[in-house]
């Protein structure tokens, strides 16, 4: 698998280097700016973007910028942001085309190698990798939305660790219920965001988008 990867710490770029050639993956270009990341991902095609939000020279928004303009310009583009921050309003921008293959991980909410490696897997296979904290803010100014106003609030639970990437036995085992009420739960939150039938796979995506980005 080939990765851009945009990070302005040295050794944390050089590390994640190192750590994702461990695990079998290419870093075709590993870049400290928007500039050069938009330039090595329309010269690599590469398979994900790895981008920090903060970026010189401004260290605002700089990376999710051109993150974004990334994948207008090469559609459907696999992008794992990881930052120390969350940026709400490009978030939600980044969700909006809701075709998946969206990231969004704190970086001190990454604890072992396993947790980053599949969030990038899962993410350049078309899914989502989202942290809780993430998630969360997302979620604040979501409670009167409707469709998703007919939730449960189990149903907002279950959606919730979807959007974290998790799967159904993961669910199970987080909320303390059997893998049966998990499936249940699941198909209720599809019939509630009137999905139409279509593979689990896309179903969720579409359902963890809808909820993100309402």
């Amino acid at each position: 698998m080939r990765v851009v990867l945009a990070e302005d710490l040295f050794l944390l770029r050089q590390g994640l280097i190192q750590l994702l050639d461990a695990y079998g993956f290419e870093t075709v270009a590993a870049v400290d700016n928007g500039p050069d990341l938009l330039e090595a991902a329309a010269r690599h095609r590469p398979d994900i973007l790895i981008v920090d939000v903060r970026l010189p020279p401004t260290f605002t928004t700089e990376g999710l910028k051109a993150a974004l303009q990334a994948r207008r310009e090469i559609p459907k583009l696999p992008i794992l942001v990881l930052s120390q921050h969350v940026e709400q309003m490009y978030a939600r921008e980044l969700l909006a085309d809701g075709t998946g293959g969206i990231g969004y991980l704190l970086k001190d909410s990454v604890f072992d190698n396993e947790q980053f490696i599949d969030a990038i897997r899962r993410v350049a296979a078309g899914g989502t990798a989202m942290d809780p904290a993430v998630v969360s803010q997302l979620m604040v100014s979501h409670a009167r939305d409707q469709p998703l106003g007919a939730l449960t609030a189990r149903e907002r639970n279950v959606l919730e660790l979807m959007a974290e990437g998790c799967s159904n036995t993961a669910i199970a085992q987080r909320l303390f219920i059997t893998e049966g009420a998990a499936a249940k739960h699941i198909s209720n939150i599809f019939v509630k965001l009137q999905l139409p039938p279509d593979s689990d796979s896309n179903r969720r995506v579409l359902a963890v988008l809808a909820y993100l980005n309402a």
